[in-house]
């Protein structure tokens, strides 16, 4: 293959896609950079270029619009997953305004949404009934694949798939979220790519602009945040500027990131999303209104906030919203949305003058809309105040080292510069708040370093680490940007921690964990749960480093999907009847070039027998390595529970219902001879027809019998988690036939699969049973009754399991258990 002509920078955002790109030429410090105009369509068959594509795809409905107005310069190709005749870009974005239900938005959003499944269709979220859904990696995928194909109808002999391409992700994105972006690049033909922080490419744009001064300018600046508020998130980094001399006595600028924050789903968009609320009230008062409706209604808002929050902004903007059907005309409204009011919302709701001392209200449960979670508390400042706090070891080391800047070690570490982008700070009274912010905390005023272009910074510093990584640009340091542990865990306990990879391990070394060794079963898998954290210090006075133990503290520590092989045996080993091959082995890590972490087992006889650990980021469904393993009558299964739970009412009120069970024995034996393997096919079944599993008291019944027992213990399997995230939204729906069997059978489903339930969902279930398990309840003649009719002694066997729950909260559990002995 040709060695590549082009570095090319991706932007793949929430909100708008950016494309920028140089020539690998011999002089490539110089090489300018230049964005790349991408075609897309703005109206039916009317084609233009524009450095932006919105972040957007529309589903026509059928014969809405005509295929001759969806003609693009180049033959569409899709990617794998995707649907026909799907409109991305402008058009896409205004359609969806115009339309309800049939948008998709914030697919990067969905990315990091750890709740559901990225790689099932569930786009557009809340969408129209007869509308055709994509998963959030193939949502993804489609604007790379609508990029790769438009330059390479551009650049026929230089295609983008032989370029050298960095595409950007948040910093907070976690192990899961950059592996699903790298899925997505290669279902849209980009294979080989590179990944680089957002907050990184930022300040990577603004080197590349100061190259010459950046050595004076950041003389008095060796502590820098960069704060990047996109349309669906928040990115927080610092950055430490440091000076050693050289040879010839030059002054050295290092750059390096040492802090980046949690994942925060706060950004332009709840603002959006606030005064879409507000204008919501005025048009409906108490009622509100429908998720499609809602969508076209932040459109409006959208265009609003950007023209109040302006320099020569109007004193108001009207917003309008039309009737439907007969009342189209009749029923339009309108009402005006004032500068004061967006003002207020923005800088007070969003921006507030708050106390260093004040964090994010971690009270509330997290703010759901169009099924994401954004955070519970919308003040952009208390979450940077957050952040600082977390990290103020580095930052107070940062400052003390510098010669320039003095530092009382009794006050609070504060950057002594910022850099921002975003399309939010477009708004120059946006801009001064956040400044005005820092300098308050500060105690002084503080640097506000330049970005003439925030929608376009993060593309054009992409280009520059493909520049950096060249030798042509001084390279951004730092290494891995959060911890790795390993989970030991512990009955009853949170566990400890062991660290893997400490934060700031720079790319390719690799890190050995010598101080523990695992004796592993040749041909059988293994799994290794790990935490992240991107914390400096776990516990007082401990930093972390690689090897060290901790205590595990939830709100310091992030889970990751477990680390699961198998390790394959030589086969060349002489083993007796019934023996198995064992092998000693230690774990290696090492942060890849791509910002994922590479984990292996090593043999500690043989250090050239390596065991590469993978965690799986989806649901797998029906992909056997091994389908000659499947009992044979197991689609026919499959098949009948699909058809007694689907959509087609005439087939699922079959009387087959009534002998599910015996039919399900008839062609797989007894249940209890069914294999693990089998009873998760089963279950995944049953899952797809959760939503019409209260059809009938039949339905329901053996819904909850044969589903749950298909899912028992609620653990053993890489995507059992996923599974148990599907059900979990069913426990606030209760059940549709409310007597004593139905809560029996209730209670029983929950039971079954308690063991993959969490702390949080056990204390829910808990929370709702505790009064019958009183050890004084059942002499309550009224509770009795209603505990007896609710199915009591399910609900006291269903306490027993939860095996989460705090210690004084078992002690209950114990007394209701006695009381369910004496009643029997």
């Amino acid at each position: 293959m040709a060695s590549p002509r082009f570095l090319v920078g991706i932007d793949l955002g929430t909100t708008n896609t950016v494309v920028a790109y140089c020539e690998i030429n011999d002089d490539l410090q110089h090489a300018p950079v230049s964005l790349f105009d991408i075609d897309q369509l703005i109206g039916p068959g009317e084609v233009v270029r524009k450095p932006l594509l919105p972040s957007f795809r529309y589903h026509p409905a059928q014969g809405q619009i005509s295929p001759s107005d969806l003609t693009m310069p180049w033959e569409p190709s899709l990617v794998e997953g995707d649907i026909q005749n799907v409109i991305v870009g402008e058009w896409a974005r205004e359609l969806g305004a115009k339309v309800e239900g049939r948008q998709v938005s914030s697919a990067k959003s969905w990315l990091s949404h750890q709740a559901v499944d990225r790689n099932s269709d569930i786009l557009p979220w809340a969408g129209a009934t007869d509308v055709d859904k994509v998963s959030p990696v193939v949502a993804s995928a489609s604007y790379l694949n609508h990029l790769r194909q438009a330059w390479n109808y551009r650049n026929p002999s230089n295609k983008l798939e032989d370029q050298d391409v960095v595409v950007t992700v948040p910093a907070s994105f976690d192990e899961t979220a950059r592996k699903l972006t790298l899925e997505a690049a290669a279902l849209a033909g980009l294979g080989k790519i590179l990944l680089l922080e957002e907050p990184q490419a930022v300040c990577y744009d603004w080197y590349a602009r100061h190259q010459q001064t950046a050595t004076d300018e950041l003389q008095q600046i060796p502590l820098i945040l960069v704060c990047d508020v996109g349309g669906g998130t928040t990115d927080l980094s610092l950055i430490e500027a440091s000076f050693k001399s050289d040879n010839g006595g030059n002054q050295e600028l290092a750059l390096d990131r040492i802090g980046v924050g949690e994942h925060l789903m706060l950004g332009g968009d709840n603002l959006d999303l606030a005064l879409a609320h507000l204008a919501e009230q005025r048009f409906n008062q108490n009622k509100k209104l429908n998720a499609s409706s809602l969508t076209k209604l932040i459109q409006q808002t959208r265009a609003a906030k950007e023209s109040l929050l302006s320099a020569n902004a109007p004193d108001d903007v009207k917003i309008t919203m039309l009737g439907s059907g007969s009342k189209l005309l009749g029923g339009t409204k309108s009402i005006g949305l004032t500068k004061q009011e967006v003002h207020q919302i923005a800088l007070e709701g969003f921006f507030p003058l708050s106390e260093f001392t004040e964090v994010p209200d971690k009270r509330r449960s997290a703010v759901v809309e169009f099924g994401l979670p954004y955070a519970a508390d919308p003040a952009v400042s208390k979450h940077v105040a957050e952040f600082l706090a977390t990290h103020q070891q580095v930052s107070k080391a940062a400052l003390e080292k510098s010669d320039s800047v003095e530092f009382d070690d009794t006050k609070p570490a504060i950057p002594v510069g910022v850099l921002l982008n975003g399309g939010v700070f477009n708004s120059e009274l946006v801009t001064e708040r956040i400044t005005q912010l820092l300098g308050n905390w500060n105690g002084a005023p503080i640097t506000v370093l330049d970005n003439p272009h925030p929608d376009w910074s993060v593309a054009l510093g992409a280009v520059a680490f493909g520049k950096a990584r060249r030798g042509a640009q001084l390279k951004i340091g730092g290494g891995a940007a959060r911890s790795y542990f390993l989970h030991l865990q512990e009955k009853n306990k949170m566990g400890k921690a062991l660290c893997l990879l400490a934060k700031g391990t720079e790319e390719g070394q690799e890190i050995r964990l010598n101080s523990r060794r695992f004796s592993l079963t040749l041909g059988e898998p293994v799994r290794f749960n790990l935490l992240t954290s991107t914390h400096d210090q776990i516990a007082h006075d401990t930093a972390i480093q690689n090897g060290v133990m901790v205590n595990v503290d939830a709100d310091l520590f992030s889970p990751l999907p477990p680390y699961i092989s198998t390790l394959e045996g030589s086969g060349t080993a002489e083993l007796q009847a019934n023996q198995k091959e064992r092998v000693e082995v230690l774990l290696a890590c090492q942060l890849t070039e791509v910002g994922t972490l590479k984990m292996e087992c090593v043999s500690t006889e043989d250090d050239s027998k390596r065991w590469l650990l993978e965690f799986e980021v989806r649901n797998k469904q029906g992909d056997e390595s091994d389908n000659s393993k499947l009992h044979p009558r197991l689609d026919e299964c499959k098949e009948l529970i699909s058809r007694l739970y689907s959509g087609n009412k005439k087939s699922a009120e079959s009387k087959e219902i009534k002998t599910l069970a015996k039919d399900l024995e008839k062609r797989l034996g007894k249940r209890e001879e069914w294999d693990f393997t089998t009873l998760r096919h089963l279950f995944d079944s049953f899952s797809l027809g959760r939503k019409r599993r209260r059809r009938s008291e039949a339905h329901e019944k053996n819904w909850l019998r044969l589903a749950g027992y298909s899912l028992r213990p609620g653990f053993g399997d890489p995507t059992d988690s996923w599974r148990i995230e599907q059900i979990w939204g069913l426990y606030q729906q209760n059940i549709q036939f409310q007597n004593h069997q139905g809560w029996t059978d209730w209670w029983v489903f929950w039971r079954r699969v308690a063991g993959g339930l969490n702390q949080e969902q056990q204390e829910t279930i808990l929370a709702d049973i505790a009064k019958y398990l009183h050890p004084g309840a059942m002499k309550n003649p009224k509770t009795a009754k209603d505990a007896q009719d609710n199915g009591y002694e399910a609900m006291v066997r269903l306490a027993a399991s939860l095996e989460q729950l705090e210690v004084e909260d078992k002690v209950l559990l114990a007394a209701g258990k006695l009381v369910l002995e004496q009643s029997d």
